[in-house]
């Protein structure tokens, strides 16, 4: 049954199609010719604590009324994943079954070399590790009271934690999870606020980091901080800055095939339903410039902060994913446990929207492209997460292979792990 806010959206939107392209033509000009907010930004507690409103920034009226949906606080029980797995869709010979559950806002995963499965955290402040006990995993959580843990990395016997404002290293993370200790911080240049403030870790061929770095709001010219993606030596604390003009990136990896480092973008909000697309892309050398914030998606400058720019400027897309689909993580699939045609291929973890009337994304897409980015196609690969027009059963967030060549998917609303295998029949 429909809240009545939801129904109320539903109505609006109604309203807005019969009313026909005129209004909408017209409204689109009030739009522009609006003024820009403007905030006064040069003190620390601003960065800390921006406005509410800030970080939802310059709305259109028709978007209006949409808000960020919250998400089961206990996540979801053992008898609603249950049923949620058998509404899965799934390409012929796959299955898809529930790995672990209780893992609250599941968000980046890494393996440990003794098969401990470290899962960073949304929201919680926490970090968790999942041991195979006799067949039954049993979830414990080894950090708490961190700042948005999203993103992890394990090498060399070392876990690794980012949080909103600081890489932390825990040195024999797997002999001492019941006590990891206070952890030595070996990169901290990082803005403290949360907006777009939360990682990810993508690891490369020399050990360093791929870090993104989103800046605190919507739509708006980014401090020089922020809007990029640093490379950074986890054992020195050098970093480079390897990429500009990327809005919010949750995920990336490196291509088996080249070793250059692709990643997802999620594109700006309060411009409509259908626009702009979030993005996927590749970094072909350093010092690349994505577009933000003057173009989106390759090919649509901003009303309001194109600046002059034309699009032709910045590297375009590999692929426009679609608009407010909300792409995180992203792995390469190297296993040999899926059929041919996977190898190479990139899997996306799709969250899914909330700056949209009717919800899109939910799911894990299949990207096939060319080593040089050229000639890439999509296709979707498990889908079933969104019921209705704004109804979450999960959210997928982040994709690991496991050593059988089977893939696990963290979800956060749902509180869960994933296990996605193949077998021929």
């Amino acid at each position: 049954m429909k809240s009545a806010f939801n129904r109320s959206i539903l109505a609006f939107a109604a309203i807005a199609l019969l009313a026909g392209s005129t209004f909408a033509n017209a409204q689109q000009q009030t739009d522009k010719s609006r003024a820009l907010k403007k905030y006064e930004s040069g003190n620390k507690e601003f960065w800390t604590h921006p406005p509410d409103d800030w970080f939802l920034g310059d709305e259109t009226e028709a978007q209006k009324g949409l808000a960020p949906p919250s998400g089961p606080p206990t996540g979801a029980s053992d008898a609603e994943l249950a049923a949620m797995m058998k509404k899965i869709k799934l390409p012929s010979g796959f299955k898809i079954e529930v790995y672990a559950s209780n893992v609250l806002a599941a968000r980046q995963m890494a393996w440990g070399d003794k098969g401990t499965l470290f899962v960073g955290s949304f929201g919680l402040g926490n970090v968790y590790a999942i041991k195979d006990n006799n067949g039954k995993k049993e979830v414990k959580t080894i950090l708490k009271g961190l700042n948005m843990p999203t993103g992890l990395a394990f090498r060399d016997g070392a876990l690794y934690v980012i949080a909103v404002d600081k890489l932390i290293k825990y040195d024999n993370a797997e002999a001492n999870l019941d006590n990891l200790g206070q952890g030595k911080v070996v990169y901290d240049d990082m803005p403290s606020y949360a907006a777009h403030g939360w990682k990810y870790i993508a690891v490369d061929k020399d050990g360093w980091f791929y870090i993104p770095f989103g800046p605190p709001f919507n739509i708006g010219i980014p401090p020089t901080s922020v809007s990029q993606i640093r490379r950074v030596d986890p054992k020195t604390g050098n970093a480079e800055i390897w990429a500009l003009g990327v809005r919010n990136s949750v995920g990336g990896d490196v291509d088996p095939r080249t070793g250059k480092y692709w990643f997802t973008e999620n594109a700006r909000d309060w411009i409509s339903d259908d626009l702009p697309s979030d993005k996927l892309n590749m970094i072909s050398k350093i010092g690349e410039h994505f577009g933000y914030p003057y173009c989106h998606q390759g090919n649509l400058p901003d009303t309001k902060f194109a600046m002059g720019h034309k699009c032709s400027e910045f590297t375009p897309p590999v692929y426009n994913l679609g608009a407010h689909v909300a792409p995180l993580g992203m792995k390469f699939y190297t296993g040999s446990q899926f059929p041919a045609d996977y190898k190479n291929a990139i899997l996306i973890a799709e969250h899914g929207s909330w700056n949209r009337h009717k919800y899109q994304g939910g799911r894990i897409v299949k990207i096939t492209a060319s080593p040089d980015g050229k000639n890439a196609k999509q296709e979707i690969f498990a889908s079933g997460w969104i019921e209705g027009d704004q109804g979450y059963l999960g959210r997928p967030a982040d994709i690991l292979l496991d050593k059988d060549g089977s893939i696990l998917v963290a979800d956060d609303w749902a509180g869960a792990i994933y296990r996605i295998s193949y077998s021929k029949k």
